[in-house]
């Protein structure tokens, strides 16, 4: 069993029990189950939070986790050990991956819709998302099928269609509220990214910009393609700006092109993720809103 309080593929030292608490949270947590868990687990004492939108506990000095995982799963609940000395007040950098994290849909499978080539589309998407095909030129090819599409479009897919992640704007809230600097990091595109940016008060972004000629898309890019080693060295280098000596660097994501950054990260975080990159990273969100993640530190609730 690989918990996922435990990093894998990260430099990071691992979470082991001796030093940490146990948060399990979910939409709706019954007490009768907490109440097994803490069983499970030897936890001395069970303490409720109140940083997100969904019911979460922190269990204090657990001592076994066997059996966890399958309790977790089959009551639908996300579950994390969090250092003790985790504090929200030491994050100083969170950056997003846009589709599917920050918000709730794939922009480019949307787009695709309207030009009636959804399932052409989507198919490559998930296949890159899996890392199963390169997601330089799986982009390429997606884009080049856009070719013709009015620009207009564009925005009826962001009026329409495009939905924030539940929790997004309590979580985003909560950065401005410590302090934090937002990055959002896209393999996705301009138009949507610097829409939510000012939406958003967002402090940076990065992502493809589609090239436009008399108002319609050309199936073609410009400028140097975000793919998942520019998103890693954005990453990088603005936790190096913003860190300092005690910091946090905290990176949320969900495919393939996001597990570099998510490695770099100080606490990375698998936002209802394909399993290759639920695996990878050091904490997993599987069922609640984004602003969960809040309760992977302590000191939210004061």
């Amino acid at each position: 069993m690989t918990p996922h309080g435990r990093i894998t593929g990260s430099s990071a030292p691992a979470i082991t029990v001796r030093d940490a608490d146990l948060v399990v949270q979910g939409l709706h947590v019954l007490r009768e189950e907490l109440e097994i868990i803490s069983l499970l687990t030897g936890a001395v004492g069970v303490e409720p939070l109140t940083c997100a939108q969904c019911d979460a506990y922190r269990l204090h000095a657990p001592v076994d986790l066997a059996g966890l995982p399958e309790a977790c799963a089959a009551a639908a609940y996300d579950w994390a050990l969090v250092p003790r000395d985790r504090l929200l007040s030491r994050v100083r950098l969170v950056a997003f991956d846009m589709d599917s994290t920050l918000i709730t849909i794939e922009c480019i499978d949307e787009i695709a819709r309207l030009q009636g080539i959804g399932d052409q589309v989507s198919a490559i998407t998930a296949a890159a998302m899996r890392g199963e095909i390169d997601f330089r030129g799986s982009l390429e090819r997606r884009v080049a099928l856009l070719a013709g599409l009015p620009v207009s479009e564009l925005q009826r897919v962001y009026d329409e269609r495009l939905r924030l992640t539940p929790g997004a704007e309590n979580l985003l809230a909560t950065c401005r509220r410590i302090g934090a600097k937002t990055l959002l990091v896209s393999g996705g595109f301009t138009f949507f990214t610097d829409r939510l940016r000012s939406r958003l008060a967002l402090d940076h972004t990065l992502s493809n910009a589609l090239e436009i000629e008399d108002g319609r898309l050309t199936g073609r890019l410009t400028g140097r393609i975000v793919d998942a080693a520019a998103k890693a060295a954005r990453f990088a280098e603005l936790a190096d700006r913003y860190r300092g000596e005690d910091g946090i660097a905290i990176a949320i994501g969900d495919g393939a092109n996001d597990l570099p950054m998510l490695a770099l990260a100080d606490v990375s975080v698998a936002y209802r993720a394909k399993p290759a990159v639920r695996s990878a990273a050091m904490h997993a969100i599987d069922h609640c809103g984004l602003d969960a993640v809040l309760n992977l530190f302590v000191g939210c609730e004061l």
